[in-house]
């Protein structure tokens, strides 16, 4: 990897099922994850997908990009939340990157991450070694 190079975009379907699933895995029950009654009466315009789930898929675009390589940081700001409809085609999130800086055996590769189009993330990044 070489500063300035675009990474292959990297596209995930979020479905309902995967947020139940998530849930369970996480230990993150909270209703607007799954009900949109719920999600609605606190002001969302529905079911949203946990952040960190969000953020795994962007780790999963890293790792993809990488080969697996050592993840030293990830970080972003939750901006945006993704919408994930009732049906089965669900949400397609776009994970992007580009190469900012290859210095002593780092990479930091800028993110972009985004669902219908809006970006979902703010700053994201991802510090890698090797």
């Amino acid at each position: 990897m070489t500063p300035g190079d675009a990474l292959a975009p990297q596209t995930y379907v979020v479905r309902r099922s995967d947020l139940v699933r998530y849930s369970g895995a996480a230990g993150d029950f909270n209703p607007i994850h799954w009900s949109d009654r719920v999600a609605t009466v606190v002001g969302l315009p529905g079911v949203i997908a946990h952040g960190m789930f969000t953020m795994a898929l962007v780790a999963r675009a890293v790792a993809t990009w990488t080969d697996g390589a050592e993840v030293v940081e990830l970080g972003c700001k939750f901006t945006n939340p993704v919408l994930v409809p009732d049906d089965d085609e669900g949400a397609e999130v776009l994970v992007g990157g580009t190469v900012k800086d290859v210095d002593d055996g780092l990479t930091t590769i800028a993110l972009e991450v985004t669902c219908g189009g809006k970006k979902v993330l703010g700053m994201p990044k991802a510090v890698v070694r090797g």
